[in-house]
């Protein structure tokens, strides 16, 4: 029952444990915190934490940290500390909510959770630590809101939990029943019930472990032990559970459910102590009045529960409960009786309608003997037939076979006199000719099977290579739908063609077929031309979309030529020109507007030159013009420049 646990060995944690993996990084951060608090930075380098809202309490960071440093003899011991923290603060307040959530984090609650396995024996304080540390482990999961890694918590944590505090309640309850004196027996029962408490906290704090606490084989071991003390605590933890969750019976496994009703209804008929038969009635009726399914269980599994009960429980004290429990027996069973009955009179109708239906054909039985033998001597008539039938085949197929003897016989005989007649000198270009005939017909033959032969082979292939085709003549006939769709509205189609013109046509193509035929493609050549289909079909649609994009940008740029041009050629004169005319050609770049000032400087001077100057049309130099006419003021007109 016992199972010895190793001691934890010193060092900074026990393999078997938690790591302090949220702890490894407070070689920095917590050493100033420890100063404050005074404690010594060198013992706290140890932990880490991320920064929260609020401050960690220094008790916990200096639990946690002689936790990870102390040996697996001492750990229950310093985890006892967490129970002055937690009484420390105002139930139900936001700070003891943090205090929760910070022993998670720094993995106390793991701490508590694994060393309820340990073998408290040489521990101090004995098995009245390891109640406490359950009475602790229960407290801080309940409230407990896990932001961070939840899944872990309540999946892992939690089931954990409740398997480890039914091992300790294991391990108390066999220690309780080894106990001899009486001491012993009230410390073992007094921590046995401690921890039951911490199990009911638990379940009552997280609704959805009820259903594995029931269904879990230590507590069922629990359940049918003999003892009362054990029993009693049992069976109260059991009612106030499923007064927790009501709906938590209806969830179980029928394996499960008729194990805790069997356990039940054996104390009530081999106990007679009332403090039993109280609680095991009490939970009886409590079931039972939480689901209408499980008492009509309870009355078809045990038939005379309901005498049991008066015969041997009326007069205990609690008649209340026992006569409400009998109430709800007796009404099932009258249900249960009035449906038997109507099962009976059923039965007794079918019967009836059966015995007439067997009446009714042994009148009909001569006819029916009558119509089996006829069908008995057609069967065996038509076997007869077949074996004369299959007779008759057989002489066929002998005579057939004689027949060919005797042809061979003779066409043999024939090829004797047929080399008598025939000259010495020809005789053998006569067996030549023979043999070759022979072997082209046995060719003939073999490459008739091997054409059947590669056919079924090639089908495959065969039909993959249609498919192949059958999809590009589709995806050709899309695409030339969808250049159609994309044409010019000025495009004109082309001709329909004649009856007499789409027959000769026809008859072009068949005999071009006809000269031509196709030669067979085998299956990688299939592949392969469809794949260079594809590969040709991709390139074509990707150089469509560029040149399409190609002509959407030319047939821009030539709308912007046409609107400047447009512009210009509706422009005023420069007399009846006006500062709005002005600012329409106006450019709003820095460059082409000191370009423009320096052609219009340039034609200036052009214009300003003599008249041997412009004999020459020597080409002026736009770089010589000075730098004072570039700089003058913004206002200069570009001719023929646009907006841009």
């Amino acid at each position: 029952m016992d199972q010895p646990t190793p001691e934890l060995p010193v060092g900074r944690y026990h393999p078997q444990l938690p790591a302090p993996s949220r702890l490894m990084q407070f070689d920095t951060t917590l050493g100033a915190a420890a100063q404050c608090c005074g404690m010594n930075p060198a013992n706290c380098s140890l932990l880490s934490y991320e920064m929260k809202p609020l401050p960690v309490d220094p008790r916990i960071l200096s639990l946690a940290a002689q936790v990870t440093e102390s040996s697996g003899q001492d750990v229950p011991g310093l985890l006892l500390k967490i129970k002055d923290i937690l009484t420390s603060v105002v139930p139900g307040s936001n700070e003891l909510q943090k205090i929760k959530q910070d022993l998670y984090y720094y993995d106390l609650v793991q701490y508590c959770l694994f060393v309820l396995k340990q073998d408290y024996t040489g521990v101090l304080g004995g098995w009245t630590t390891a109640a406490q540390l359950a009475e602790i482990l229960s407290i801080c999961c309940v409230g407990l809101e896990v932001k961070e890694e939840s899944e872990e918590f309540y999946n892992k944590l939690l089931p954990s939990a409740v398997d480890n505090l039914l091992f300790l309640g294991r391990r108390l309850q066999a220690r309780f029943v080894r106990a001899i004196k009486d001491e012993e027996r009230s410390e073992f029962s007094h921590n046995f019930k401690t921890v039951m408490d911490a199990l009911y906290r638990l379940c009552e704090g997280h609704v959805q472990l009820t259903a594995k606490v029931l269904q879990n084989e230590q507590f069922q071991q629990l359940l049918i032990t003999d003892d009362i003390e054990i029993s009693t605590v049992i069976m109260s933890v059991l009612e106030k559970i499923s007064r927790t969750n009501t709906a938590v019976l209806l969830e179980l496994p029928e394996k499960s459910l008729h194990c805790i009703l069997d356990e039940l209804v054996y104390k009530l008929s081999s106990s007679t102590n009332p403090v039993i038969g109280n609680a095991a009635i009490k939970l009886l009726l409590l079931i039972t009045k939480s689901d209408a399914h499980i008492l009509m269980t309870l009355v078809l599994r045990y038939k005379g529960l309901q005498t049991l009960l008066s015969k041997q429980w009326t007069g205990k004290g609690f008649d209340k409960n026992l006569n409400q429990l009998m109430d709800l027996l007796y009404s099932e069973n009258y249900k249960v009786g009035k449906t038997q009955r109507l099962q009976q009179a059923a039965c007794l109708i079918q019967a009836a309608w059966r015995g007439f239906q067997t009446r009714k054909r042994l009148k009909q039985l001569p006819k029916a003997v009558t119509t089996l033998q006829r069908n008995f001597r057609a069967k065996r008539e038509q076997k007869l037939q077949d074996l004369r039938k299959q007779k008759e085949e057989e002489d066929l197929h002998r005579q057939l076979h004689l027949q060919r003897q005797r042809a061979m016989r003779l066409f043999h005989e024939r090829q004797l006199t047929m080399l008598e007649i025939v000259h010495a000198g020809q005789v053998d270009k006569h067996i030549l000719e023979i043999k070759e005939k022979s072997a082209l017909t046995i060719q003939r033959y073999w490459r008739a099977f091997k054409a059947r032969r590669n056919f079924q082979w090639q089908k495959k292939s065969l039909q993959q290579y249609k498919a192949a085709v059958i999809l590009q003549r589709a995806v050709l006939r899309f695409l030339e739908k969808q250049r159609k769709k994309r044409a010019y509205s000025f495009w004109k189609q082309p001709r329909s063609l004649s009856d007499e013109e789409r027959l000769s046509l026809q008859q072009k193509v068949d005999d071009h077929i006809r000269l031509h035929p196709a030669s067979e493609m085998s299956e990688e050549m299939s592949r392969e031309l469809h794949h260079q289909a594809q590969e040709n079909l991709a390139k074509y649609l990707l150089r469509r979309s560029q040149d399409h994009k190609a002509e959407q940008h030319r047939q821009a740029l030539l709308a912007q030529v046409h609107t400047d041009l447009d512009q210009l050629m509706c422009a005023a004169s420069l007399k009846e020109s006006t500062v709005k005319d002005l600012n329409d050609f106006m450019s709003r770049s820095g460059p082409v507007v000191a370009k423009a000032k320096q052609s219009h400087i340039t034609m200036l001077k052009y214009t300003q030159w003599p008249w041997w100057k412009k004999i020459g049309e020597e080409v002026f130099d736009e770089d010589a013009v000075s730098e004072d006419l570039l700089s003058a003021e913004l206002g200069a007109l570009f001719i023929g420049g646009s907006k841009t």
